[in-house]
């Protein structure tokens, strides 16, 4: 997400399987502008450093960011992929939209913009294609060149816009930035901006609302938030600054070390490593364990979520990824050796954890060398290919290229990481029952499970008389409801979008309530870390429950 010149393919056993031309693989460089960040295709053998492409890895709420969001599982191109063969179709097609642009630039009641035809047309056709393929102006990508940088100007938040639902049409935010002047105004994941500075935020594209809340370091801005749907919105006054993210914060608590990871930025997995090392400093004798904490973390480069991976494993698998043809595949080794030693490692994970820290957390998971503890993560599977036109003087385009998996095979788009330890928290006022927004939940998300409903038409009998015809509508919605798989004759089947089945429902674990201490009633108690350092603090307990973990089926 940088001009970093650092090439992945030139870590030691690496392996890239697939054949022929480079999708921007990870860590790879482009020709122009270069980027880290995920998977795609690659040559077994290495081409030359200059003819690389650059990877990125982008989040669930990245199809717009705000002034400062980690991106999350992509790829960076500035030369694109190999030009396709085309149809006869592809040129009826293309002449259908010339046609149609040629009428409205012709003959529309007033003299439309060109530019905002253009800009339309292609908002229009990849926003059929998933949540996370889009367009970005030359504005837009400069601005995303910069958060990848990891020091930019605004509020510091991660925003969508859902297109359905009842905060369609809002700015819903993903997740605030640690430090940042929305952090410090107690913003909130979930919360919904709903006007700025006076002005109604519906009605508005995402870009038009990103536009209003953009400005220079020092300015001030308002903003509406209604975090309760019940409520009358918020007033809020911010800032804006500089917002520089931190994506490291590392500590001993007792005899253990505890390591915060905020985003997959540059750097971040030397930072942990140098972390590591401080903490083993601080405690006599070196730590006995780790807390590695990954909540609310939506992603980033994939090369850093790799290179952290392999801090803690020896060698072996870490991810793998795959696109629509069996030569965009790509498999990242670790190296042998790993920094603790063995040491037993609890993962914190949450609704906010996606795409990179799904990658380290199901690595680490799958080869069973960590304990997940939490609640399950936001199931960000795919990889985004960022391809500049003309250098980015016409913006650049962001598309969806590849599904990425776990060492064990699994892909966790739409689906999420399931923790080993499901310990959902509580606060005191907390609506237990308030839902978290996943990738499930995202309009046109791929690979959302589909749940087929038997439609169980009647029999001839039905149209005996207006009495036996209602009763049979009756019957025949009874039969709709049911979710018997038997075949009918004369029946017909309909889907639905199916965000958790009734086997998870029944699974869900009862909230804790966390309550402040009596010693310190002011502070906000971290329940999960307390829960994850009693369970290292007890090898036993530890053992028998990475045991455990170990024969469940993936």
């Amino acid at each position: 997400m940088m001009n970093e010149n650092k090439n992945r393919g030139s870590r030691p056993n690496i392996s890239r399987s697939g054949a022929n031309r480079t999708s921007g693989t990870a860590g790879g460089r482009t020709k122009g502008s270069q980027f880290e960040g995920s998977t795609g295709v690659s040559k077994k053998r290495a081409p030359a450093p200059s003819k690389r492409r650059k990877r990125f890895s982008f989040s669930a709420g990245q199809t717009a960011l705000l002034m400062g969001a980690a991106l999350i599982a992509g790829t960076m191109l500035s030369s694109g992929f190999a030009r396709p063969k085309f149809s006869s179709d592809y040129f009826t097609n293309i002449n259908l939209f010339g046609r149609i642009y040629e009428e409205v630039h012709e003959n529309y009641v007033t003299k439309p913009e060109d530019q905002k035809l253009i800009k339309g047309a292609v908002d229009g056709m990849l926003s059929t294609l998933d949540p996370h393929s889009n367009y970005l102006t030359s504005d837009d990508f400069k601005t995303m060149q910069e958060q990848t940088a990891g020091s930019f100007a605004g509020l510091g938040i991660q925003v969508v816009m859902p297109n359905e639902g009842p905060d369609k049409g809002y700015v819903l935010i993903v997740a605030p930035i640690d430090d940042s002047p929305a952090a410090a105004a107690g913003l909130k994941t979930n919360d919904i901006i709903v006007e700025i500075d006076g002005e109604a935020v519906q009605g508005k594209t995402i870009d038009e609302a990103i536009a209003l809340m953009k400005g220079k370091r020092g300015t001030k801005i308002n903003i509406q938030v209604v975090r309760d749907r019940e409520e009358p919105p918020m007033d809020i006054n911010l800032v804006r600054d500089i917002v520089r993210v931190n994506p490291v914060i590392a500590r001993a608590e007792g005899d253990f070390g505890y390591v915060r990871v905020a985003t997959f930025s540059q750097q971040a997995a030397k930072s942990v490593q140098e972390g590591i090392d401080e903490i083993n400093k601080e405690i006599p004798g070196g730590m006995k364990g780790l807390v590695l904490d990954l909540r609310s973390n939506p992603g980033g480069l994939l090369d850093q979520s790799v290179k952290m991976a392999d801090l803690f494993l020896d060698g072996g698998e870490i991810v793998s990824t795959r696109g629509r043809r069996p030569r965009d595949t790509l498999r990242e080794l670790g190296t042998r050796g790993e920094q603790l030693e063995g040491k037993p490692i609890v993962v914190l994970i949450n609704g906010g954890s996606a795409s990179a820290s799904e990658i380290v957390a199901g690595a680490l998971q799958d080869r069973n060398r960590a304990l997940l503890l939490g609640t399950k993560s936001f199931g960000k599977g795919s990889v985004q290919t960022v391809i500049p036109l003309q250098n980015g003087l016409q913006g650049a385009l962001r598309l969806t290229t590849a599904r990425y998996y776990t060492p064990s095979g699994r892909s966790i788009q739409a689906q999420g990481i399931d923790p080993d330890i499901d310990f959902p928290v509580i606060y005191e006022g907390q609506d237990e029952n308030a839902p978290r927004r996943s990738e499930a939940d995202l309009p046109g998300a791929l690979d959302v499970k589909k749940e087929i409903v038997s439609t169980e038409e009647t029999s001839a009998e039905a149209a005996a008389s207006d009495d036996d015809a209602n009763q049979s509508k009756s019957s025949q919605s009874e039969s709709s409801q049911s979710k018997s798989s038997e075949e009918n004759a004369g029946g017909s089947n309909e889907t639905k979008d199916v965000v958790a089945s009734a086997e998870e429902a029944e699974t869900l674990v009862e909230p804790f309530l966390c309550l402040p201490s009596e010693e310190e009633p002011d502070e906000v108690r971290d329940c999960q870390l307390e829960k994850a350092l009693e369970i290292l603090a007890d090898t036993t307990q530890y053992s028998q429950a990475l045991a455990q973990a170990a024969t469940v089926k993936r």
